[in-house]
C-alpha cells in the first residue's frame, strides 16, 4: 500500500496521468473529520517548570548552608564571649596597665532582680522569652517604621542576634554578615537556655565608658554590684545600649536621663513596673567609683604595648602579659622626679638589670599632660657620656687607665674644642682625663686613633643611630636615645654586648643568632678592668663627685653645647640607670649640667633602689682670706686647685641658709647650706609619708 493513499488531504486524480496537486479553487478545501483512532496533539505545560525550580532552590539554599557553616564562627559561637584586652602584670605579678576593655565579672540573669532582666528585655526584645533566635513581628515593624515613618530608625534584631553580631561577627552590614547572624543566633538557641543567652549578653554588652558588661558598667556608675541595682538604674544602664559611647553619663548625663524616661515606660507597658511605681521613679544620680580601674596609658606600657600584641598575636580574648618592671623601683624613679623640683625642664629616666630588664621608667614629669616618651622616643645628644665609647676604644690600642695624655689646647681642622671650665692640666693620665671630662684629651684621642675606631666601639655596645665619620663625635655630638645610651652602659657591668632592652619576661623572638646567644660578645678582661676604672673615677673625684653612695658606684655625667642637655649614666649594686633632664624646645639651661641635677636625680633614686646611702663627703678646710687684689681667688685657684681639685672658697650666708661655693675654676655656685637642706629633708620626709598614706589608701600609684 503506497504511503500517500492514506492522506485524507489528497484529492483522487480523475484519470491516470493527471497530477496529485489540488486544483486550484476559490474556497478552501474542508478537513476531513478527526480519525477518532488517533491520539490528539502534544502540548508543553507550564507546571514542568515547577519541580526544577523547587530543586534548584533546595541546592542554592544547601550551598548557602554550607558556606555560612563554613564562615560563621559556629565552633566559637558556643564559647563564652570575652571582649579583647591586655593587662600588663608587673615582675611581682600585680595588674598595673590595661589596654583595651574594663571588663566585668560573669552575671547570671537567673540570679538578678526582675527588674533589672526586665528593663532590657522592654527596651530591646520584648519577645525574647517566645522567639526562635529572630523575630518576623519585630523585623515587620522596624520595616515599616523606617520605610514609611518619619520618626528615627528602629531596629528588628533579637538579643539573640545582637549576642552574636557583638561576639562573633564584624559590624559590616552586608547580606553575607545578616545571614551569618541569623544562623548563629538559631545555633545559640538550639544550644543555649534563653537565661544562658540573656547572661552572655548582658556580661559582655558595652555600656560606655570602656565598661564592658552589666557587673563593670554598675560598678563604675554606680558603686554597686548589678545585684543591688534599683528600677530607676536599671533603667538607665539599659537605656545605653542602644549609643553607649553617645549616652554614657559621665559625658552625656541629660541623655542618659532621657533615655531612662523611656526605658522606664518601656517598663511599665510590659508589666515589670506598675503604672504607680514607674511615675515614682526620678532621674537617677551617679555615683562613679573612685579610680581604682587601671590607667590604659603609661610611659612604660606605652613602649612595651607593641611587644606585647606582637608575642599574644591575634587578641580575642582576655590576655595578661608579665613585664620586667618592678613596682619598687618604678615608685622609686618617680619620687625621684617628684623631689628633684623640676620646674619647666623636662626628665626622662630608665633603670634596667645589667642582662636589659628595664625595671623602671619615667618619660617626663607628667604623662597625662604629655605622653611623649623622653626615655624612648627623644634623640638627643649624649654629651660627654658618649666618652665611653672613646675611651674604650683607646683600651682596644693598648692603652690603660694609667698612660699619659695631654690636656692641652688642640686645633683639630677648623675646630678648637675646649674644656667645658677652661681649665687645661696637661700632662695628665688617662682615669684623670675621664673623670674631669677633658674635651680636648678626648677629640685627641679621637684623632689619634680615627673616628672609625670609636665608632666600631659605639656600636660593639649597641649604639645602632647614625654617627657621623669626624673628629666631633668625641663630644657626643651625634643622637642617640636614653633607653639605648642606658643598654650600652649596662654592658659594662654585664661584662658582654650588646645588651637589649626589654620589657617583658618572655623576650620576643629574635633572629637565630640571638636566640642562640652568638650575637653578644664578652669583653675581654683588660677592656673590662679599664673601663670600671674609668668610671668610678669619674663618681669618687671627677664630675660625677655628687652621685657618689656608700656603695661602689660606676658612671658619667655629659653636658650639651649651651646646656641644652644634661645627663648621669651609670650603675651600682646591679642597677644601671640613665637621666636626661633638658627642655623639649632644645633651648639652652642656664647652669645646668650632668654633675648637677641629672646626677642628684640619679644617686636619689638609687639610694631608694638599693638600700644604699649618700657617700659622706669630706668637709673642705677652712681656708683664711687675706688682703689682696681682686684678682687673688683667681690666683689662689690657679695655685691650690689643680692639687686638691675642691671649692676653695665656701661658707654660709647667715638667715639664708645658702652655701657660696666659689670653685677652682672661679665659677660661683649658689647651693642650700646645712640649715636648709635640714628643712628640705624633713619636707621631703612629710611629702614621703603622706604618698605612703595615699598608696595604702588607692593602691598602685600613676605613671608607670
Amino acid at each position: 500500500m503506497r504511503i500517500d493513499s492514506l492522506d485524507p488531504w489528497r484529492v483522487a486524480p480523475d484519470r491516470p496521468g493527471d497530477s496529485i496537486a489540488p486544483t486550484p479553487s476559490s474556497t478552501p478545501p474542508t478537513p476531513p473529520p478527526a480519525d477518532p483512532g488517533l491520539p490528539p496533539a502534544w502540548r508543553p505545560s507550564r507546571a514542568r517548570w515547577l519541580p526544577r525550580i523547587a530543586a534548584g532552590a533546595i541546592v542554592i539554599l544547601l550551598l548557602m548552608v554550607a558556606w555560612l557553616a563554613i564562615t560563621a564562627p559556629l565552633s566559637r559561637s558556643l564559647e563564652p564571649p570575652v571582649p579583647p584586652s591586655i593587662t600588663l602584670l608587673s615582675a611581682e605579678g600585680d595588674p598595673i596597665v590595661r589596654h583595651g576593655a574594663d571588663i566585668g565579672d560573669p552575671v547570671n540573669a537567673a540570679r538578678l532582680p526582675d527588674h533589672v532582666t526586665g528593663a532590657f528585655l522592654a527596651i530591646e526584645d520584648r519577645r525574647f522569652r517566645s522567639h526562635w533566635g529572630i523575630d518576623p513581628r519585630g523585623i515587620a515593624r522596624a520595616f515599616f517604621n523606617n520605610v514609611f515613618t518619619s520618626r528615627s530608625s528602629q531596629g528588628g534584631s533579637t538579643i539573640t542576634q545582637q549576642l552574636a553580631k557583638n561576639a562573633f561577627l564584624s559590624s559590616d552590614r552586608t547580606f553575607g554578615r545578616k545571614a551569618q547572624e541569623v544562623m548563629i543566633a538559631f545555633w545559640l538557641e538550639a544550644w543555649l537556655t534563653k537565661d544562658e543567652i540573656l547572661s552572655r549578653y548582658l556580661s559582655n554588652v558595652y555600656f560606655g565608658d570602656n565598661a564592658y558588661g552589666l557587673d563593670a558598667a554598675a560598678r563604675h556608675y554606680f558603686s554597686r554590684p548589678p545585684e543591688e541595682l534599683t528600677p530607676g538604674q536599671a533603667a538607665m544602664l539599659a537605656g545605653l545600649v542602644k549609643a553607649p559611647s553617645r549616652l554614657a553619663p559621665t559625658k552625656n548625663l541629660q541623655g542618659a536621663r532621657d533615655r531612662q524616661a523611656l526605658v522606664v515606660a518601656a517598663m511599665a507597658e510590659t508589666g515589670v513596673l506598675s503604672e504607680a511605681e514607674a511615675r515614682n521613679i526620678a532621674p537617677v544620680r551617679l555615683r562613679v567609683a573612685k579610680s581604682d580601674r587601671l590607667p590604659n596609658g603609661s610611659y612604660f606600657a606605652d613602649w612595651v604595648m607593641p611587644q606585647a600584641r606582637d608575642q599574644a598575636g591575634a587578641i580575642a580574648r582576655e590576655l595578661n602579659v608579665q613585664t620586667t618592671l618592678e613596682t619598687r623601683m618604678q615608685r622609686a624613679a618617680e619620687r625621684a622626679v617628684r623631689a628633684a623640683g623640676l620646674r619647666e625642664a623636662q626628665v626622662g629616666i630608665v633603670a634596667m638589670r645589667p642582662d636589659g630588664s628595664v625595671i623602671a621608667m619615667v618619660g617626663g614629669r607628667d604623662y597625662a599632660k604629655s605622653p611623649f616618651n623622653r626615655a624612648t622616643q627623644a634623640r638627643r645628644q649624649p654629651g660627654s657620656t658618649f666618652k665611653l665609647f672613646v675611651y674604650l676604644a683607646a683600651l682596644r690600642a693598648g692603652m690603660t687607665p694609667d698612660s699619659i695624655v695631654d690636656d692641652s689646647p688642640v686645633t683639630i681642622g677648623d675646630w678648637s674644642p675646649r674644656n667645658s671650665d677652661g681649665r687645661y692640666r696637661g700632662r695628665i693620665t688617662l682615669a684623670q682625663a675621664f673623670a674631669q671630662s677633658s674635651n680636648v684629651v678626648a677629640a685627641r684621642l679621637t684623632q689619634q686613633l680615627g673616628p672609625r675606631a670609636v665608632i666600631k666601639a659605639a656600636r660593639d655596645l649597641g649604639i645602632s643611630t647614625d654617627i657621623p665619620n669626624e673628629a666631633t663625635i668625641a663630644l657626643g655630638t651625634s643622637s642617640v636615645s636614653l633607653l639605648e645610651l642606658t643598654a650600652a652602659y649596662a654592658a659594662v657591668a654585664a661584662g658582654e654586648a650588646p645588651i637589649r632592652p626589654r620589657g617583658l619576661q618572655r623576650p620576643a623572638e629574635g633572629s637565630w643568632l640571638e636566640r642562640l646567644g652568638f650575637d653578644r660578645r664578652a669583653l675581654s678582661g683588660r677592656e673590662l678592668e679599664g673601663l670600671r676604672t674609668l668610671l668610678a673615677a669619674s663618681i669618687d673625684g671627677g664630675t660625677g663627685r655628687q652621685a657618689a653612695l656608700s656603695v661602689e658606684a660606676f658612671g658619667k655625667t655629659g653636658t650639651t653645647q649651651d646646656n641644652r642637655d644634661a645627663l648621669f649614666v651609670g650603675y651600682a649594686d646591679g642597677i644601671v640607670t640613665g637621666v636626661w633632664v633638658g627642655n623639649d624646645d632644645n633651648s639652652p639651661n642656664a647652669g645646668l649640667s650632668g654633675g648637677g641635677v641629672p646626677a642628684r636625680i640619679w644617686r636619689d633614686f638609687m639610694t631608694r633602689a638599693t638600700g644604699a646611702s649618700a657617700a659622706a663627703r669630706a668637709v673642705p678646710e677652712e681656708v683664711e682670706i687675706v688682703e689682696e687684689p681682686l684678682n687673688v681667688i683667681d690666683a689662689f685657684a690657679n695655685e691650690i686647685g689643680p692639687i686638691l681639685d675642691q671649692p676653695v672658697v665656701q661658707g654660709e650666708f647667715e638667715g639664708l641658709g645658702l652655701n657660696l661655693r666659689v670653685g677652682p675654676d672661679g665659677a660661683i655656685e649658689v647651693a642650700p647650706g646645712p640649715r636648709r637642706r635640714d628643712r628640705e629633708d624633713r619636707a621631703l620626709r612629710r611629702e614621703e609619708e603622706r604618698l605612703r598614706r595615699e598608696e595604702e589608701a588607692l593602691g598602685a600609684e600613676g605613671f608607670y
